[in-house]
């Protein structure tokens, strides 16, 4: 559980962090449709700020499909103990889920219109 406080909380740092770049240097010129520019021998802001949404992205659906997969053996084997509560395990492992896939679309679609 500490594992995905740390792994969420590190996407949360890296969207902020590419994000900033990205709205401060809306005013410069990128040529259209490139990801990456490169001035002077180096990447520009927009550009590492794209490539960093990407990253930020790519580690939200990362922690999402962890949570849901954790979420998914702890339920079997719940099952597996107790096959009488079948029913209110199934409803909560479901209910996790999707409070667990909100939270990442939320995540990855805060990337992507951060990259644009």
């Amino acid at each position: 559980m500490r594992k995905s406080f740390i792994l969420f909380g590190l996407v949360g740092v890296i969207m902020l962090f590419t994000a900033a770049p990205l709205a401060m240097a809306e005013d410069a010129a990128e040529p259209e449709g490139m990801a990456l520019t490169v001035e002077g021998g180096g990447m520009s802001i927009p550009g590492i700020a794209k490539a960093g949404a990407a990253i930020g992205a790519g580690l939200a659906i990362i922690g999402g499909g962890r949570g849901i997969g954790t979420i998914g053996s702890s339920a079997v084997e719940s099952i597996a103990r107790q096959p009488e509560a079948v029913g209110s395990i199934f409803q909560n492992m479901i209910i996790s889920a999707a409070l667990i896939e909100g939270a990442t679309l939320f995540a990855v679609v805060v990337a992507l219109l951060a990259a644009l």
